[in-house]
């Protein structure tokens, strides 16, 4: 029986800029806000809009934070994570995060109200503090994997 409900779901973006040359990656310290409390660092990204391809969101998205420009097909789905609630309390989403190597432009806080800073940090982990979900994120891509992983949920045994 089909259900009725509508299911909360959003889809985010996130895009690591590595630099493997400097061994650094983009990164973006956003300020409080009434969802973080405090300052935190974080992998450049947002929301998709309805009906945007996600990797021309992650491209769009990339730039409107720190102007830097990518090709869409540039980047390559490294991780994907499943976030039980979002810091925003607005339920759970999904984050697709890509990777690239190939990039023009110079890195700049292109939104200076939502952020302090746009910077290249090393690309071994974020500075402290960190949105959990970008550490999570940027460790998987480290370590080449894995390509799934969730965050905020329960542990759950095998049926």
């Amino acid at each position: 029986m089909p259900s009725t409900s509508v299911m909360n779901s959003r889809n985010m973006v996130s895009v690591i800029v590595h630099d493997k040359r400097a061994r650094t990656i983009a990164a973006v310290h956003y300020a409080a806000r009434n969802w973080s409390p405090q300052p935190a660092w974080t992998l450049p990204g947002g929301k998709a809009e309805p009906g945007e391809a996600l990797d021309e969101a992650a491209a769009r998205e990339l730039n409107e934070e720190t102007g830097l420009l990518v090709d869409p097909t540039d980047l390559a789905l490294v991780h994907v994570m499943h976030i039980e609630q979002g810091r925003d309390q607005a339920g759970q989403f999904v984050l697709f995060v890509f990777a690239t190597d190939m990039w023009a432009g110079e890195l700049t806080n292109a939104e200076p109200d939502k952020h302090l800073t746009a910077q290249w940090v090393p690309a071994d982990r974020l500075p402290e503090p960190a949105f959990p979900t970008s550490a999570q994120a940027l460790a998987a891509y480290r370590n080449s994997g894995p390509v799934f992983s969730r965050y905020g949920w329960s542990v759950t045994g095998a049926r």
